[in-house]
């Protein structure tokens, strides 16, 4: 957001990166890394700049200066800097900032919709290897991130699931039952919309794995698709990117039942399981 708003005035002044790159005593690629968010911000550089490009507003100026110290800070997760790639740090703090997230999942439950037990299941599969720490460091991270429902301000989460995702007995049927009377529980809450793709649907033609979109209350940061691989991500921000995935997110949701029959399906689910047992 502060790159993006250095960028605009510094256009509006007429000045090129070059000399704003003189001002602060760095090169032009410093300037450009500056506006696309890619360095941290010096404050003095701020600063600096900002007389530069002309900026008398002074509330303004302290809430600029205000950005510029809490770009610097680094986030909670930070701590989690051990047991969290790079390329997953970086979703993290866009999750923290979105103000709605759409998520379409064919295989697990979102993470931040798990209990703790069934998040556990999901670290542990296929990585028997892992520590008990870092596992237990995953977890929590993952349990922690949830906070983005519950805080003053929640972000809203809409999330498409695959009927599969209520049948794969991850952790064994106690720790899926458990999971699913918690998506039964986040199903009420005002800020969560939550659907099934039910096996009887044929889905959405365009749709292919799971994927999020994340949304932003400050213009300054466009929408957002973040597509996970086994050890890597990628972040799609190009309009004609995003809009073909906003339009595939609107096909899943038209072809899933509807929220109205959310939790008759996941009753369905629990129904099931009762049936199987001895």
């Amino acid at each position: 957001m502060l790159g993006g708003q250095l960028r605009r005035m510094r256009e509006s002044a007429g000045i090129s990166r070059a000399d704003a790159g003189w001002q602060i005593r760095a090169s032009e690629s410093k300037v450009s890394r500056m506006e696309l968010g890619r360095v941290g911000f010096k404050e003095r550089d701020v600063s600096d700049l900002l007389e530069l490009y002309g900026m008398a507003d002074e509330d303004e100026r302290f809430r600029l200066m205000e950005l510029s110290r809490a770009a610097n800070n680094p986030g909670w997760w930070s701590r989690y800097g051990d047991v969290m790639p790079s390329w997953f740090a970086n979703y993290v703090g866009l999750e923290v900032a979105a103000t709605l997230i759409r998520t379409y999942e064919v295989m697990f439950v979102p993470g931040l919709l798990q209990t703790e037990e069934y998040a556990r299941s999901v670290v542990q599969m296929g990585k028997s290897f892992l520590p008990h720490q870092e596992v237990d460091q995953r977890v929590e991270l993952r349990v922690t991130r949830q906070q983005i429902l519950t805080r003053p301000n929640p972000a809203r989460l809409w999330v498409v699931i695959d009927e599969s995702v209520l049948r794969r007995p991850v952790g064994g049927e106690d720790v899926m039952r458990a999971q699913i009377e918690h998506l039964l529980k986040w199903s009420q809450q005002p800020n969560i919309t939550l659907q099934v793709m039910p096996f009887s649907s044929v889905g959405y033609p365009g749709a292919g794995g799971a994927f999020s979109l994340l949304r932003f209350a400050d213009g300054d940061l466009p929408d957002i698709v973040y597509i996970e691989h086994a050890a890597s991500a990628v972040y799609l921000d190009k309009l004609e990117e995003v809009d073909e995935y906003v339009a595939i997110m609107e096909g899943l949701t038209i072809s899933a039942a509807p929220v109205s029959a959310t939790e008759g399906l996941l009753e369905e689910a629990l129904a099931r399981m009762r049936v199987r047992r001895p």
